[in-house]
Parts: C-alpha cells; structure tokens; sequence
C-alpha cells in the first residue's frame, strides 16, 4: 500500500450560512473571522437555486475572494474554508471546499482534520473501481457516501462516517440542505449559530460575532446537524463518543475571544498563566508576552505574581502566523519579520517571557535574542502548554518526531538551546485544570491518542 497516498493533514476554518439572500458575502466575512487557523488559500461554494457554484483562491479570503468575485457569487446558501498552509498541492487543488457532480445531484464538502485510517480507505475503494483526483479526505468521504447501498443521503452519510477514523469536522452542502458533522471524540471545534432566521455553521464563535449572530450551541461528539427550509435537525452517526477536543486549540489555534464547548480561550489562557505563576515562580522585572497567543497567559502570570505586565516585543500585523508556514526557511524569515522588540521597557530588565508553545524551536530562540539585542538583562521564558513530546495525526502539522525539539532533548537542553536563562512549562494537570473541560485531547504532550493514531 503506497504511503503516498495518504490523505493530507488539514486544520483549518470553516464556515457555513443557509438561508440569506447574500450568502456569499456572509461567508466571506464568516471566513475572514478565521483567517487566523489558516493563510494558505480559501474556497467558497455557494446554492443558487438548483446549482453549486465554487470559488477558490490562493491567499487570504481578501485575496480569494476580490469584490467583483463576490459579486458574482450570488445563492442563499453558502460553505466555506480557509486552508492551513501544509506540504502539498499548491494549486487549485489543493483548496476546499471539494465540489462533486453526480448524474442527478451535485455535494460539496469541506474539512477540518484528518482522518488516520484515509489510506486504508482509499486503497479499498481504489480496488473497487473508485479513481481518485486529489490526496484529501473530504473526496475519500464523497466516494464513501457515493459507495453506500443506503437509499437517503443523510443514512448513506451515516454509513460513510462511521468507517473513517480521526480527527473530523465536516460541512456538506447540496440543493436542498447544508450539513454538519464532528468526530465521535470532538477533537476539531464546530459550532451553530443564529442570525434571525438564518442559521450558520462556524470553527469558533467569533465568525458570529463578526457578524452579529447569537451562539446556540456546540455540535456535539458524533453528532450530524442538518439545515434546510424548514429548520434545523439534530442525529447520531455512532453512539461511542468520548469527549477530547484538541488541546491545542486552547493553547494557540483558537482565538481569544471564542468559546469552545463552553469554555472562553482568553480565560482559560488567563488560568494557565496563574498556574504557571504556582507551578514556576520566578523573580522578575517585567512579565512580556509573545503575541498573539501569549498574551492572555502572560496576563495570567502579571496578576498571579505582581510583576509589571508590559508589552515588550511587537507584532508586524501583516506578517504570517509562523508554526503555520510551510517551510523551515519561511518560518525563520518569518519569525524576523513578525517581532521586534521594545528597548525601553526590556533593557536591564529581568524579562519573564509567555508563549503559547515550543514546538521546533526555532522562534523561541529569535524571540529570546531579540530581547537579549535589546539590553533584557535576563529572559526567564514561561510556556503555556506542556512539553510537546509526540507527533501529531489529527491535523496539526506535526507529521515526524524529529521536527519536535522536546523530542530528543531535556528542559534544560533545550533552555541552553534557545538561549534562555530559564525555560518552564506548565504541566499537563496543570492545563487540563486551566481549560475544566471533562476530556482534551493531549496526544502531542502524553503520546495518548483518543482516537486512535496513524504512526
């Protein structure tokens, strides 16, 4: 069985509407929301009467989708999808939504996560005559659906996801209805929404902010929602569900102002930096966070221990988010481009320094020499998530060991290796009392895979 066919790991922002007469517009914006879980491309497919009609792109939405794009994408429905910059395909290809045209019907499907059974999947299915366009697992699950003896759809998609295994969040749009559905482990966020009468599907809450929608709930663990004129239904593809959203999505994917499963990112960052404060007590001058996914933690720490929080290292706001670049070479450059830090407030300073993770190593050791160029007389770097120890199949991507720092090295290596005069993280008790969900999924921490792993 070739290794090269096996899907492509996919953590990335989606976003769905049914009923508005300016569905693609409420997308965009929708997608624009979640820029933040992927920069690589985005896609867009919109119901106009009995037709799909698809957009995709390269960059972010803005570049995606330009005005006279949006224009054109007329419906009362609409999916959507920011794409988390991978090794791939770069072209057109390579971007979802995936839109399939059948002898009677027409499906578009996007995806967040991956499923670690998707080469067993398409092997089976490529012997039994399926032919294969593209590496992802959103076209392993249309041919699933296409493969069932089932009659209806909705119980041809329940046949299809109760075979694939992993990380999931799904949105599948067609004629009549637009559908969603999340792993039996919820490891990959989905939520509804409401606006009047509109419904809305998102990765984060923060897509209804932007918009001006209301929250109504999660979508829970095996669960399948579906969304036509008449409203919205709630089913079950699997009754074996057991809570783990990604852990990571508190750390860093997330963004501060969203809630997942109930719980506020900016306030449980906040919690881990208290318990940082307990668990690595440090004496400093000023505590700095890295931004953008430092800073709530970094607050956390400030008040917990009375240091001086201070905003010591700046943000170029059009500069790529850099664990979501592609290449080792792009992520150095764009760490340089990204921070510069702030002499007044570093220089023969005692620096406590916040980070959401460190995962190759690389940015943490620009970012301490940043600060130490500047005059910090000390940086004491404080990580607001445990030691990242594994690698990671559901979508994050972490594809090798050997990419990891933690990997092969000791705390203490790696503080000497990124020049820091002190490194701590919190631990994984630790974490799990900051976020108080009943299950996160902490696979890259504790090599424990809830969904079973592909390695």
């Amino acid at each position: 069985m070739p290794s090269e066919i096996r899907g492509l790991n996919e953590s990335c922002g989606l976003f769905g509407v049914w009923g508005h007469t300016e569905a693609a517009q409420m997308a965009y914006y929708g997608l624009h929301a979640l820029q933040h879980r992927g920069q690589d491309g985005a896609g867009m497919v919109v119901k106009n009467n009995g037709s799909l009609i698809r957009h995709r792109g390269p960059g972010l939405a803005a570049d995606a989708f330009p005005k006279e794009v949006l224009e054109e994408l007329e419906g009362t429905a609409a999916i959507g999808h920011v794409r988390y910059a991978l090794a791939g395909p770069k072209s057109l290809d390579g971007y979802q939504p995936r839109l399939f045209h059948f002898e009677k019907s027409s499906m578009a499907i996007c995806q967040n996560g991956s499923l670690i059974n998707s080469e067993k999947l398409r092997y089976d299915l490529e012997e039994d005559g399926s032919i294969f366009q593209t590496s992802s697992d959103a076209e392993t699950l249309a041919h699933l659906i296409r493969k069932s003896r089932e009659v209806k759809l909705l119980e041809k998609l329940k046949h299809a996801l109760r075979q694939i295994r992993g990380s999931f969040s799904f949105l599948i749009l067609t004629q009549k209805k637009m559908i969603a559905a999340r792993d039996p482990f919820g490891i990959k966020p989905l939520v509804v929404g409401k606006l009047g009468d509109v419904y809305m599907l998102a990765s984060e809450t923060c897509a209804f902010d932007t918009l001006g929608a209301s929250y109504v709930r999660d979508v829970a663990p095996g669960e399948i929602i579906i969304i036509d004129d008449d409203g919205l239904q709630s089913e079950y593809f699997t009754d074996k569900t057991n809570f783990a959203v990604c852990g990571m999505e508190f750390a860093y994917f997330a963004r501060p102002d969203s809630d997942i499963d109930g719980v506020n990112v900016h306030t449980s960052r906040k919690n881990v930096g208290r318990i940082l404060a307990k668990e690595s007590p440090t004496k400093a001058d000023v505590v700095v966070p890295v931004p953008d996914s430092g800073i709530s933690a970094a607050i956390g720490y400030a008040e917990a221990t009375g240091i001086s929080y201070e905003i010591g290292l700046i943000k170029n706001r059009y500069a790529v988010r850099t664990f979501i670049t592609p290449s080792q070479e792009l992520r150095e450059q764009g760490v340089k481009m990204k921070l510069s830090a702030v002499r007044s407030i570093v220089d023969g300073k005692s620096v406590v320094l916040v980070d959401d993770s460190i995962v190759r190593g690389t940015t943490s050791k620009r970012i301490v020499t940043l600060l130490k160029e500047a005059g910090a007389k000390e940086v004491h770097m404080k990580v607001a998530s445990p030691c990242m120890t594994h690698t990671c199949c559901y979508g994050v991507d972490l594809n090798t060991k050997k990419e990891l720092i933690a990997h092969n090295k000791s705390v203490e290596e790696i503080c000497e290796q990124i020049g820091a005069d002190s490194l701590s993280y919190i631990s994984v008790d630790g974490l799990k009392c900051a976020v108080g969900l009943p299950g996160l999924c902490l696979a890259c921490f504790t090599g424990d895979y809830p969904a079973g792993s592909a390695f």
